[in-house]
C-alpha cells in the first residue's frame, strides 16, 4: 500500500494540472464521475494516503489501497478506474484504486495537523492521542490513520527498528522518552522515506523491512504475517527491540 510520502511525491509529479479543466473523464469507476467533466481543478493536496483534487463545491478522494497506481500522460493495459483527460492530450490514469467524492470543504473534513508528511503535523497532538490508548500495541498506534496519518507498514517497522521497540509492546509501558522517540521517528522516518523514495533509492536504505538479519547484531530478524489489530506484516530483532511489558507484569 503506498504510503504518505508516496502520495505527497504523486501531488508534487501532478502538480501542472492544478488550474487545468477536465475535458473528458472515463474509467470504471460506479461514483458519478462525469460531474468533473469541464471542471476546473482548483488545488490538488494531500492527507496521509488520501490524494485530493480539490474543485468548486466538491473534492474528489483517490485511495490507491494495496494494489493501486497511477500514470500520468501514458496508460496501462488495464482498464482505469478514472482518467481524467485535459487540453493537449494530456492525462491523468488511476488503476485499481478506490474513487469517492467528499461534499464538504477540505479543511472541515481532515485534521492537517495528525499528517506526519503535512507543515503543521503536531507532535504534541499526536501524543495526547497515544495517552488515550495505554493497551494499543505500538504496531496498531502507528498504524492508526487518526494519529499518524501517512505511516504505513514500512514506516511502521523501520520506524520501531529504530528506537529499539518490540511491536508487540504497549504504549502505555513505554517509557516517556520512549514514547517520545516513536512520535519523532513516525516524523522522521517519512521524511527519509520521501527522499530516498525520490532519489529512487529508497529499497537499499530498508533495514529490517523484506530482510532477513539485523544490520545492528546480525541476529535473524523475526517475521509474523498477521500482527495486531490490522493484522500487517510485521519485521524485528528479537534481540534488540526491546519488548516492554505492562506495569502490572513489572509489578508481578
Amino acid at each position: 500500500m503506498p504510503e504518505g510520502p508516496t502520495i505527497v511525491i504523486l501531488k508534487e509529479e501532478v502538480a501542472a494540472f492544478e488550474g487545468r479543466t477536465v475535458v473528458r473523464v472515463a474509467g470504471n469507476s460506479t461514483q458519478d464521475i462525469q460531474r468533473m467533466r469541464g471542471r476546473e481543478i482548483l488545488a490538488i493536496r494531500s492527507w496521509g494516503k488520501h490524494f485530493l483534487l480539490e474543485f468548486s463545491d466538491f473534492s474528489l478522494r483517490v485511495h490507491l489501497m494495496l494494489y493501486g497506481s497511477y500514470r500520468i500522460n501514458e496508460r496501462r493495459e488495464a482498464a482505469p478506474r478514472l482518467s481524467l483527460q485535459f487540453a493537449g492530450g494530456d492525462e491523468l490514469n488511476f488503476y485499481a484504486c478506490s474513487v469517492k467524492f467528499i461534499e464538504q470543504p477540505l479543511d472541515e473534513v481532515y485534521d492537517w495537523s495528525a499528517d506526519v508528511m503535512n507543515a503543521h503535523w503536531d507532535p504534541k497532538l499526536a501524543r495526547r492521542k497515544l495517552k488515550q490508548m495505554p493497551q494499543a500495541l505500538v504496531a496498531d498506534a502507528l498504524l492508526d490513520q487518526e494519529v499518524f496519518a501517512g505511516v504505513g507498514n514500512i514506516i511502521k517497522n523501520e520506524a520501531l527498528h529504530r528506537i529499539r521497540v518490540h511491536p508487540e509492546s504497549q504504549i502505555g509501558a513505554l517509557p516517556p522518552r520512549k514514547l517520545g522517540d516513536l512520535i519523532a521517528q513516525a516524523h522522521d522516518f517519512s521524511l527519509d522515506f520521501y527522499r530516498w523514495k525520490k532519489a529512487y533509492e529508497l529499497k537499499r536504505h530498508l533495514q529490517v523491512h523484506g530482510k532477513t538479519h539485523c544490520p545492528r547484531d546480525g541476529a535473524r530478524l523475526s517475521f509474523r504475517k498477521q500482527l495486531g489489530r490490522y493484522k500487517r506484516r510485521a519485521f524485528f530483532c528479537p534481540l534488540c527491540q526491546w519488548l516492554y511489558p505492562p506495569a502490572q507484569d513489572i509489578a508481578g
